[in-house]
């Protein structure tokens, strides 16, 4: 039996038909020791996937992964978005720290770190941005001091998202106030419950409190929590962005099945001989269609050219640019499909996809600054892709 039809087999046994649903609102999976499962059969399908190593099916067998190749794991998201199966586990452990460590860590930090990624043991988050330090990441100043064999961590990072729900923070901080911005950044990860950690939600326009500051006091941090060399902390935080940028952009993963343009467009413009009613409203939908499908044929070519690298390239930084664009641009478009109903925030008077659909669209404005801005992104091609001079 080939490896399709194996994986088709154990899906049909082995995916609940609750997890063959929309994920509702709650319900997402990230993990950590203080998940709560509304559904208990999210946390059933979570452990089924964890055991066959398919929460993070390329990553090595001896770290709890699957151990496939590209070529099957694309398989197993074909079979996935085929019975419209949930994602068991999400999170920045897969996309991000993950990666990471199986790339600069050592063994002794994979064994340590990646079954519990795995697992759903661990949720995780980023402490990156600071008040003083946005778009212009290597200007940060939260301090990692040697006292021993440790660190003792002061400052604070902003928009940490998840931070009052995660467990664990993978964090840049300035070792070396003497080199240059750079070259004196260390990566370093503990435990979000060691003394001195604080957290404050920041409550956003469409109502969530995802974002956090985060404040270090003295945080006593073991040197062996160092993820690279002293001083490479730019250069795995780098990396690591590009991991991000490329989850972002819709790069790898399954996808669920979400209302289709057309068809939201149909509920709210009905059609005319099988086409959409309103002739504006067709034609927005067919231009972004195509743009959509044109994105998608060009993700799959790239990860065809990366078959036997899974490391991101610069690619990643258009990825996220173009992806997060046509989500918010898919988002303007939902609500203007809408009409009256697109201004649905509370009450009786609009549908509960309503009110998600207009809260889903403020949050989508964020795309555009998360994970680097698409200033940034902008730059990034410029220079690195197009070859551009500075």
């Amino acid at each position: 039996m080939g490896f399709r039809e194996a994986t088709r087999d154990w899906l049909k046994i082995n995916c609940p038909e609750s997890m063959r649903t929309p994920t509702p609102g709650g319900e997402y999976i990230s993990g950590g020791r203080r998940a709560k499962y509304i559904n208990p059969e999210s946390r059933l399908w979570l452990d089924r996937m964890a055991e066959q190593g398919w929460t993070a099916p390329t990553w090595p067998t001896e770290y709890g992964g699957g151990g496939l190749t590209q070529e099957e794991s694309q398989i197993l998201m074909d079979e996935m978005r085929r019975i419209n199966a949930r994602s068991p586990l999400g999170g920045h452990g897969l996309t991000m720290i993950g990666p990471a460590i199986l790339e600069f860590g050592t063994p002794e930090q994979c064994f340590e770190h990646l079954p519990r990624i795995v697992s759903g043991e661990i949720k995780w988050c980023q402490g990156y941005s600071e008040p003083g330090a946005g778009s212009d990441l290597a200007s940060l100043q939260t301090k990692a001091v040697e006292d021993g064999d440790d660190y003792l961590i002061n400052g604070s990072k902003i928009w940490t998202s998840g931070a009052d729900q995660a467990d664990w923070i993978f964090c840049l901080v300035r070792t070396n106030p003497n080199a240059s911005k750079q070259e004196g950044i260390s990566f370093i990860v503990f435990d979000m419950e060691t003394p001195g950690v604080s957290i404050t939600p920041i409550e956003l326009i469409s109502g969530s409190s995802e974002f956090c500051q985060t404040f270090f006091d003295d945080v006593r941090v073991p040197k062996r929590f160092l993820i690279g060399e002293p001083g490479q902390g730019w250069t795995v935080g780098k990396r690591l962005l590009q991991y991000e940028r490329s989850s972002i952009g819709g790069v790898g993963g399954a996808r669920q099945k979400v209302a289709t343009l057309d068809e939201v467009a149909a509920s709210y413009a009905g059609r005319i001989s099988g086409r959409i009613g309103d002739s504006t409203v067709r034609t927005n939908v067919l231009a972004y269609n195509m743009d959509q499908r044109a994105y998608q044929l060009t993700m799959h070519r790239a990860a065809d050219e990366a078959a036997n690298n899974q490391a991101p390239t610069f690619l990643s930084s258009f990825f996220k640019l173009y992806g997060t664009e046509q989500n918010m641009r898919r988002s303007d478009l939902v609500v203007s499909i809408m009409g009256s109903k697109g201004l649905g925030w509370s009450g009786d008077g609009f549908k509960p996809s309503e009110r998600a659909n207009t809260r889903g669209w403020l949050r989508s404005k964020a795309n555009s600054i998360e994970g680097g801005s698409s200033e940034v992104q902008r730059n990034i091609i410029a220079k690195r892709i197009l070859g551009l001079p500075d």
